[in-house]
């Protein structure tokens, strides 16, 4: 091709681009002309793929919501449990900034976008099934609904505190030691899930 990209791989590229500007500056810091200057391909090369500055976003959201409900799917076929599972958001959270910023912004995001909201279904499916572990665990869930989102608050709060940094110039990061976030997560979402939770420590 004249842009140098093959059809698949300049919407790889483009996304990944668009997830490098996201997290060094945030999600209103690009245009599609903007991507493609930096990528080296036509003003109309992005616009083919994406149709809009809001069709990369959609896409960079659905990505994400893929990529997290496949590890939210592996920790639990693995034997993981709930707490586990709340690790693994943590830990998809903070290695994909831009992907969970946007993710979880909805102003910028289209409702009806198909791919969206199957991959945003995916992810939330799998947190349900996290729920639903608990009770092989021997836990009674009484409230699986207000279990899921007292579980997700929690993570998701400690994830954003971490991104954002909170966590830190707050000075509630230095009552840890040298405790990673991860080892934060474990110990702060054990409180409510963490004696029927998997015995195994964080994976690194």
């Amino acid at each position: 091709m004249a842009d140098g990209y093959h059809h698949g791989n300049l919407r790889a590229a483009v996304l990944e681009k668009a997830a490098e500007v996201i997290a060094r500056e945030g999600p209103h810091a690009f245009s599609l002309r903007s991507l493609a200057l930096e990528l080296g391909v036509s003003h109309t090369a992005p616009r083919h793929h994406f149709g809009s500055r809001e069709g990369v976003l959609n896409a960079l959201a659905a990505e994400g919501f893929r990529e997290l409900a496949e590890r939210l799917r592996a920790n639990r076929e693995s034997g993981g449990g709930f707490l586990d599972a709340g690790v693994e958001y943590v830990r998809f959270a903070t290695g994909h900034p831009a992907h969970f910023d946007v993710m979880f912004t909805p102003s910028l995001l289209s409702r009806d976008d198909d791919e969206l909201n199957a991959a945003r279904t995916a992810a939330f499916d799998e947190l349900r099934a996290g729920v639903e572990s608990l009770a092989e665990e021997g836990r009674e869930v009484e409230d699986a609904a207000a279990t899921m989102v007292a579980g997700w608050s929690v993570v998701h709060g400690i994830a954003t505190l971490s991104l954002t940094g909170n966590l830190d110039s707050s000075g509630f990061g230095d009552l840890f030691a040298d405790a990673d976030l991860l080892a934060v997560t474990r110990r702060s979402a054990g409180l409510l899930f963490g004696p029927f939770s998997s015995a195994r420590g964080p994976r690194e």
